[in-house]
């Protein structure tokens, strides 16, 4: 299991996608590494005890950022916390 921290949203120029979030895990950093977790599972816990599950959908640029897809959108506050990969 590791843990990932969620840097941003995927967005564009225009729109904003609720469901999906950039996240940098530590000791990834070249796009084949990131490519390896494809397919997690992944979990962000809210401070509440809340759980939103999503999916390692592939990676994002060449230094090992990956995106991930949840069942429904994180919450702003999301940003900057930490995720659990497994």
């Amino acid at each position: 299991m590791a843990t990932g921290k969620v840097i941003q949203f995927r967005r564009g120029r225009h729109v904003i996608h609720e469901k999906h979030f950039l996240i940098e895990v530590p000791g990834v950093d070249s796009k084949e590494k990131a490519t390896k977790l494809v397919g997690k599972a992944v979990e962000w816990k809210s401070p509440a005890g809340k759980v939103i599950k999503g999916k390692v959908s592939g990676s994002h640029g060449a230094k090992g950022v990956i995106r991930a897809i949840f069942e429904k959108g994180l919450p702003g506050q999301a940003v900057t916390t930490e995720v659990k990969i497994e």
